[in-house]
């Protein structure tokens, strides 16, 4: 199973292309995704499910092995030493399709992303300073 390439209009609509085993993996992921970020937009981007609140929090994304993570490379970063049993590159965490989601560590990184972006907005708003 690879992730389709047609041109998706809702996160609900790319859930839908995957069985049942697989939707229900990236419904959890949707789940905590939202209640760690109220008020983050949903909305696909890169043909791939993202959430954005002042800017992209996160991405996802499934494939045949694995559930794929975006969080950007600071979001990997700040988290390298809990993430240390999990494939990782710059921007990427690939979570065993096989294996339960690491939920409460998603919910960690996504709280991180949202802190990381409104402070960006701030220091901006208040100093003039480009994030």
């Amino acid at each position: 199973m690879e992730s389709p390439k047609s041109g998706f209009k809702s996160i609900d609509e790319y859930i839908a292309n995957f069985p049942e085993d697989v939707q229900k993996k990236l419904e959890e992921l949707r789940a905590v995704i939202k209640a760690s970020a109220p008020g983050a937009e949903e909305r696909i981007s890169y043909q791939m499910p993202a959430f954005a609140l002042k800017g992209i929090l996160v991405y996802f994304a499934a494939y045949k092995k694995h559930i794929g993570f975006y969080p950007t490379s600071s979001g990997i970063q700040a988290f390298k030493k809990e993430l240390s049993g999990y494939e990782v590159s710059k921007g990427t965490i690939r979570f065993p399709i096989d294996k339960p989601l690491p939920l409460e560590l998603i919910s960690k990184i996504v709280k991180f992303r949202v802190s990381e972006n409104l402070h960006k907005v701030e220091m901006k708003r208040n100093h003039g300073v480009k994030p």
